[in-house]
């Protein structure tokens, strides 16, 4: 059994996670890594991918990240997140019905601006079922 580190998942709004792990599955931008304890200090951005928690327990936790930064240090694992959810707390039907209605936004949009941010908001909602399709 890995020895634990401290582990701590900060997204835009809350600290959505700060325990102490025994490893964590990274999605970065030149492919997964595992961190445990005493990896090598290491900065990473990340792509979007579903990172994995392994708790101290043995239960694994996982959870998408759509982009940000790794921060491993001496102290632990940092992770920034622009956006973080829990897989087990992704409704599926919702996520389908989000991705139609956004779909409705940038056809409907008025002028260059509001189909710009509709346009975003696509493509992050497809990039996370992607993520789900492909985690399945």
């Amino acid at each position: 059994m890995a020895d634990p580190f401290q582990f701590d998942l900060v997204a835009p709004t809350r600290l959505m996670m700060s325990e102490s792990v025994q490893q964590v599955v990274v999605p970065g931008a030149d492919g997964y890594f595992t961190v445990l304890k005493g990896h090598a200090p290491l900065m990473s951005s990340l792509k979007p991918g579903i990172i994995d928690v392994t708790r101290a327990g043995g239960e694994v936790l996982r959870i998408f990240v759509r982009s940000g930064f790794a921060d491993v240090s001496t102290n632990g694992l940092t992770i920034l997140a622009e956006d973080a959810v829990a897989l087990a707390d992704v409704d599926k039907a919702k996520l389908a019905q989000d991705v139609t209605d956004a779909e409705e936004d940038v056809a409907d949009a008025k002028d260059p601006a509001t189909k710009a941010a509709a346009e975003t908001r696509l493509q992050q909602l497809k990039e996370i079922q992607g993520v789900l399709t492909r985690a399945a």
